[in-house]
């Protein structure tokens, strides 16, 4: 990735993980900086078997796992499928993170995702960072169209933080995306693209060069 400060947004807990966890890995263990913003703990979707907070200390935890500093994670409590109706509250929080971090380079949904609060977190994204480097990370069962533009190319280690990260998800351990097998998988496919074992694909919005 561009430059030493990276901001990744993710609309809810784990999306930030399951899109680009490897490479978060690999960026931390290169010296980077990478700060994590969470825009929702999906507080009104949890099953009735965790509490209700359950995502706050899931994230936390998965954070760690990759290596993220604590004081680099953001939590934001916007309720699930609204965020649509909130676009310049979002918006806001979004330049605020703007000025405040300054960030070289910026990973978010990708703009065709069709779950309303990627697509929303995605386009105001791209109003608040559009003078920068922004790449879309891939959530497959919910991007319709992704441009395989750019490749980061990862390690085992890398591989296996990601798991690790998303192993730490007890309560969304239903979703039918959250195991090994699948995870793996999909590195193991990127990789082959790029005639590599491991990578994960990022759609480029937009570049700047120096």
């Amino acid at each position: 990735m561009i430059g030493n400060r990276i901001l990744l947004l993710s609309p809810h807990t784990d999306d930030g993980e399951l899109g680009c966890g490897a490479t978060v890995s690999k960026l931390i263990r290169q010296g980077k900086e990478v700060h994590y913003a969470a825009f929702s703990a999906c507080e009104q979707s949890v099953r009735p078997e965790f509490p209700k907070d359950i995502l706050i200390h899931e994230v936390k935890e998965a954070t760690a796992e990759l290596g993220i500093a604590a004081e680099n994670l953001r939590l934001f409590r916007y309720e699930v499928r609204t965020f649509n109706y909130r676009r310049q509250e979002i918006l806001d929080d979004l330049i605020r993170l703007r000025e405040e971090l300054k960030p070289d380079t910026v990973l978010m949904p990708c703009l065709h995702d069709i779950h309303q609060d990627h697509k929303t977190m995605a386009e105001e994204a791209l109003r608040a960072f559009k003078f920068g480097n922004l790449f879309s990370y891939e959530l497959p069962w919910n991007n319709l169209n992704f441009s395989t533009a750019a490749f980061e190319l990862v390690e085992e280690e890398d591989a296996q933080r990601k798991v690790a990260a998303l192993a730490r998800y007890r309560s969304q351990a239903h979703r039918p995306y959250a195991n090994e097998e699948f995870l793996r998988s999909q590195l193991r496919m990127r990789g082959v693209q790029v005639a590599r074992h491991y990578a994960e694909a990022f759609e480029t919005v937009r570049i700047v060069m120096d």
